[in-house]
């Protein structure tokens, strides 16, 4: 047996054994890598007489392209007996039961409204709602906006067409039209909480066209700031779940209270968290003040006789600030997978017992 038909053989017999594509590739590089077997008789080829080319040039040519062919039936081989294999271990029983449902989960907003409907319950306050769709009167003249201020032009709010009187309907921008609802329709001493659904044109990382706030009013005499004060605080202490709370009041300006004021309440931001009671930054976290006594005419309510506070915050927000999503968009994105990273279970509603989250 001559050299070339001896070296033949081994390489057939070494293709014939390969049993996995690594394998394979072994052979294959080991006769036609660039120092393989078959290669070294084609560079060798050069060192040849044009005599021995012309004799041995074909002989060579036909084993590399015999051995070629061989290794690529072989692999085809393989992928064929390798998909077979997939075929055979992924196929699926239609007779067997179907698999478990995937577990649902509670949203960030509902497990923080939940907690701040606890919080405000156990203080004395009774839920209340109203319609999603207002008229201007509840959503803007009874809470003392001017007539021509711009939460009431297009580019702040989604009004509907004008219906047959003329008279055009919006998404509330607030749920304080129920409050008003609320004072129009009961007598003092008044106290509760409105939890909702509010629209406004915004839309960036911390605000969405759709959001959720959370509103409270207390109606009654004798009513003034420090009672507001001390409200707030109380809730924020249960809220973030710590007795170590500083705020502060910083003056501002709503048609719907007078005197006006943001809540700031101290943390720390660093490390990309926020902490609060600790650190010396300032987290703002809603809006309050003192019913303006023009709110308490338009319902019905004697502002010599009766005063009240209010508060509003985004109920979204917070659950950014306690639980962590960084984007407020993200939480309406209908996303199963971010739902059960930051979602929560349902058999551990917030309580007195058990505590919140």
């Amino acid at each position: 047996m001559t050299d070339l038909a001896r070296l033949e053989a081994e390489l057939t017999s070494a293709i014939a054994a390969a049993d996995t594509p690594e394998a394979l590739e072994a052979v294959r590089v080991s006769a036609l890598g660039k120092q393989g077997s078959v290669s070294a008789l084609l560079k060798g080829m050069g060192a040849m007489t044009p005599e021995e080319r012309q004799v041995k040039g074909p002989l060579i040519n036909g084993l590399r392209d015999r051995v070629s062919t061989a290794l690529a039936a072989r692999k085809a081989r393989l992928d064929d007996d390798a998909l077979n294999a997939r075929l055979a271990s992924e196929q699926v029983d239609l007779s067997l039961p179907a698999p478990a449902r995937r577990k649902g989960s509670v949203h960030p907003t509902l497990q923080v409204m939940d907690e701040l409907i606890e919080i405000f319950a156990q203080m004395g306050f009774a839920v209340a709602e109203g319609p999603d769709i207002e008229d201007d009167w509840h959503n803007f003249t009874a809470l003392n906006f001017p007539p021509k201020h711009p939460a009431r032009e297009m580019h702040d709010t989604f009004f509907f067409a004008p219906g047959e009187t003329g008279e055009r309907k919006l998404l509330r921008t607030h749920t304080s039209p129920v409050q008003v609802r609320t004072m129009v329709s009961q007598k003092p001493p008044i106290r509760i909480i409105a939890p909702g659904r509010v629209f406004r044109k915004d839309s960036d990382q911390t605000h969405t066209p759709m959001f959720h706030q959370i509103e409270g009013l207390v109606i009654d005499k004798g009513i003034h700031m420090g009672h507001l004060k001390w409200t707030l605080e109380q809730f924020i202490a249960r809220f973030f779940e710590t007795d170590a709370v500083t705020t502060r009041f910083r003056p501002h300006h709503f048609p719907f209270t007078e005197p006006s004021a943001e809540l700031d309440v101290r943390c720390d931001r660093s490390g990309g968290e926020v902490r609060v009671g600790q650190g010396d930054d300032w987290l703002e976290v809603l809006g309050c003040g003192m019913v303006h006594p023009n709110v308490l005419r338009q319902c019905g309510i004697d502002p010599d006789e009766y005063q009240g506070f209010a508060w509003g915050m985004g109920v979204d927000r917070l659950a950014m600030l306690k639980y962590g999503p960084p984007d407020l968009r993200d939480m309406f994105a209908g996303d199963v997978r971010w739902l059960e990273h930051y979602g929560f279970s349902a058999f551990q509603a917030p309580n007195a017992s058990s505590g919140l989250s």
